[in-house]
Parts: structure tokens; C-alpha cells; sequence
């Protein structure tokens, strides 16, 4: 109740850039919410020696957007300044998929410490979905609903699992933390069962941070490069996927691209669709 606005605000936020071989294209925008949540990193060069690596995310915030612009602003930062990562990303050889990906969960493990630290009274939270790009890999990660694909060869050829509190595994362990899902939420209220933030979930005496109600451990998936096939990734949040299936938006996604090389126009153009194909939703956001 009160979280809708009677009508959706349209105004667009749009980035691009290129470099190390890719072009991205950024489209966000308020949509019915009361306020803009969300937020999103798109970085080609990544610090530490890893030049030739870059990294993009979509951070969809709710109960505030606190944790999604820190999450904007510091993430990148404690995943590419752990000792997994410092040094070895701009000689000849890639660091381990093992050390990358042991990296990236310590920094979202970092950084979600961090923000309790700060201020324990913060009680927004945000989903991360992002995309580390290496010369020879892409590692898709993903805490939380909302979800990254690749699309190669003409099909979608990956995408990250949603973290629902109905999922056996999430509901598992929020039920061996003392909680329960009611009407798919976590004790009935939030509907995401891993996230950065949202501390009031976070409270288990005797629980690691992993082992909570809400978990801030991502999933990280390596994907050897294939670029003779390799076509494009999307990152979205839930506003999206809400809506459009993979294979939905991919064949949408591919259709634009045949008409245009204008990758702000085509993200618009998603953001606009799913707005358009139900009439309440939250902010939409993609990349």
C-alpha cells in the first residue's frame, strides 16, 4: 500500500560506453515506484593489473536505495582488491576460475559485513547481478532475483537461477535458521532470499553470515569466451524477467539488433515493452 505512484515516471537514465573489445548500453528508469532504487556499474579496465578485464552489474534495491548506490559505488572494489585478484589479470595467464570466483563471493561477504558495520539502522537491501569479463571468460553472478543470460549462437545459452524463498535449497536453509516462507516470502515479508543488506534478516545467533534467513553469498558461474558465437549478455532485474522469459527477450533483443547498433535505444525499448506489458510493476533496469 503507498508504494505505487498513480502514474509511472518515464524519464529515462542512459549510459554507454566501449572498450576492451565490448560496447553496453544502460537504460533505467523509476517506473511506478514511489522512488528510483536502483542502480548499475559498468567499468572497462578493472584495477589491480586487470586492464583487459570489465565489469558490469544491476543492483535493484528495495526499502530504500542505500544499499544498491554503496553497492554501486564500493562492490567492484572489494572483489578486485582481494589477494585472488591483486596482480595476474594482465600477463599471459588468467587468474584460476577457482581463485576469480573465491574472490568475487569474499567481496560480496566484505562488503555486506561493511554495511552493517556502518549503520546497523539501514534496512535496505538490494539484489546484485552482474557480469566480470575476462580476455578468455565471462563470470555471471548473481545474489538475489534478479538474473543475467548469454546469448550465443542464436540462443540463449546461460542464465542464473533466482534466488526464491520457495527454491528448496533457500527454503531449507531460512527454515534451519528459525524462518518460515509464507506466500513465497521469507516470514511472509521479503520476497528474495539472498541479498546485500536487509539486516533484520541477518540476526541468527549462531549462524555464519552465510547461513541466515537472507544470504549474501552470490552464485558465480564461469563460461569460457566464445566470440565467433558469443552475441550479447543481459543483466535485468525482476522487473524485467517478470514479464519476458529468456528466450523471450533474447529473441527481442536479437530482432533490435538486426534494425540497429544502437544499444541505449534497444534497452529502452525493453524498459518501455515491460512496462507497457502490465500495469504495475517495480522500476525496471537493465544493461
Amino acid at each position: 500500500m503507498g508504494a505505487f505512484l498513480d502514474k509511472p515516471k518515464m524519464e529515462k537514465q542512459n549510459v554507454h560506453g566501449e572498450g576492451n573489445g565490448l560496447r553496453y548500453g544502460v537504460s533505467s528508469m523509476q517506473g511506478w515506484r514511489v522512488e528510483m532504487e536502483d542502480a548499475h556499474t559498468a567499468v572497462i579496465g578493472l584495477p589491480h593489473g586487470l586492464e583487459p578485464w570489465s565489469f558490469f552489474a544491476v543492483y535493484d534495491g528495495h526499502a530504500g536505495s542505500q544499499v544498491a548506490r554503496y553497492c554501486c559505488e564500493h562492490l567492484l572494489e572489494h572483489i578486485t582488491s582481494n589477494p585472488d585478484f591483486q596482480g595476474g589479470g594482465g600477463g599471459e595467464e588468467e587468474p584460476s576460475v577457482d581463485r576469480v570466483t573465491s574472490g568475487i563471493r569474499t567481496g560480496f561477504l566484505q562488503i555486506d559485513e561493511h554495511m552493517r558495520e556502518m549503520s546497523e539502522r539501514n534496512r535496505s537491501g538490494s539484489t546484485a547481478v552482474g557480469a566480470m569479463i575476462s580476455p578468455r571468460r565471462i563470470f555471471l553472478i548473481n545474489c538475489g532475483d534478479s538474473r543475467g543470460l548469454l546469448s550465443r549462437a542464436g540462443a540463449v545459452h546461460f542464465s542464473t537461477q533466482d534466488h526464491k524463498p520457495s527454491n528448496p535449497l533457500e527454503k531449507q536453509r531460512i527454515q534451519n535458521a528459525g524462518g518460515s516462507v509464507m506466500i513465497q516470502r521469507v516470514n511472509g515479508s521479503l520476497a528474495v532470499s539472498r541479498a546485500l543488506g536487509d539486516f533484520d534478516y541477518k540476526c541468527v545467533s549462531g549462524k555464519g553470515p552465510t547461513e541466515q534467513l537472507v544470504s549474501p553469498e552470490p552464485e558465480v558461474y564461469a563460461i569460457e569466451r566464445c566470440e565467433a558465437e558469443d552475441e550479447f549478455i543481459v543483466l535485468a532485474c525482476d522487473g524485467i524477467w517478470d514479464v519476458m522469459t529468456n528466450e523471450e527477450l533474447c529473441d527481442f533483443v536479437r530482432s533490435r539488433l538486426q534494425v540497429t547498433d544502437d544499444l541505449e535505444r534497444v534497452c529502452n525499448e525493453i524498459v518501455d515493452t515491460c512496462l507497457y506489458k502490465v500495469r504495475r510493476k517495480p522500476s525496471t533496469h537493465t544493461a
